[in-house]
């Protein structure tokens, strides 16, 4: 339980402006249940979570890009949805830890990598759209992906924000019958994650009060260093239960 506080509240600050740090929530959580239950679990949390930021950022969207990827999206997420039945918890926590580690290793090499990154365009929106899609029903990390196609165009602060919230909330919307046809909209999973709904509320509307007034470097620089630590350890606990399988 104290795990999924921990996890609610930095997919509530995240989900208030200070993208990445939503991603350390499900890794944290897989290290105590399988990954798709923790997604379950914080999936109330999170749609209530949608709908405080859509109204905090609801000038701030990009419609171009919303139309290149949402619909991507969808389909990366059906995509998911067919593969998730045929993987164990061992692959998917080794997929999430993989996930992490390669989002911190983009945000450490920064400029170097940017080079490599390709250009915004339709096709790179809607094929970045789908990896999201893929992800987010997976892992609910979503968004390093989105932001890999959103991150070049330097948009507006608010604008990226927003455009991001709106793929979020999209996504979470779509979970819920994913989740239930793969049986982990269960009444345990669900009464946690509606307890936990309070305090990731407050959670938010902190985010979004710090966003507006701090710096995010030095915060971002502790927050990437705890996700890699957990992203090494799914990474090494899943390759030891696969080998050992």
């Amino acid at each position: 339980m104290a795990v999924s506080l921990l996890g609610v509240c930095l997919l509530g600050v995240s989900k208030g402006g200070f993208l990445g740090l939503g991603v350390m929530a499900l890794p944290l959580m897989s290290l105590y249940v399988p990954p798709l239950q923790a997604a379950a679990i914080i999936l109330p949390t999170a749609l209530a979570q949608d709908a405080v930021t859509l109204w905090a950022y609801r000038r701030d969207w990009s419609a171009w890009n919303l139309k290149i990827m949402l619909p991507s999206m969808v389909l990366g997420m059906g995509v998911a949805w067919l593969l998730a039945a045929s993987l164990t918890s061992a692959h998917i926590r080794l997929a999430v830890g993989l996930i992490a580690a390669l989002f911190v290793l983009r945000y450490w090499l920064g400029a170097r990598l940017e080079r490599f990154m390709p250009k915004p365009n339709v096709a790179s929106g809607a094929i970045i759209g789908a990896v999201g899609g893929v992800t987010t029903m997976l892992a609910n990390a979503g968004g390093p992906a989105w932001q890999i196609h959103l991150m070049p165009q330097r948009l507006d602060k608010l604008t990226f924000i927003g455009t991001i919230t709106i793929l979020f909330a999209a996504s979470n919307l779509i979970k819920i019958p994913g989740f239930a046809t793969l049986g982990f909209l269960t009444q345990e999973n669900m009464l946690v994650g509606l307890a936990l709904v309070p305090i990731a509320v407050v959670a938010n509307y902190a985010g979004i009060w710090l966003i507006r007034r701090v710096s995010n470097d030095a915060f971002f620089r502790i927050a990437y260093v705890l996700m890699m630590v957990v992203a090494v350890e799914l990474i090494r606990s899943s390759l030891v239960e696969l080998w050992q399988g």
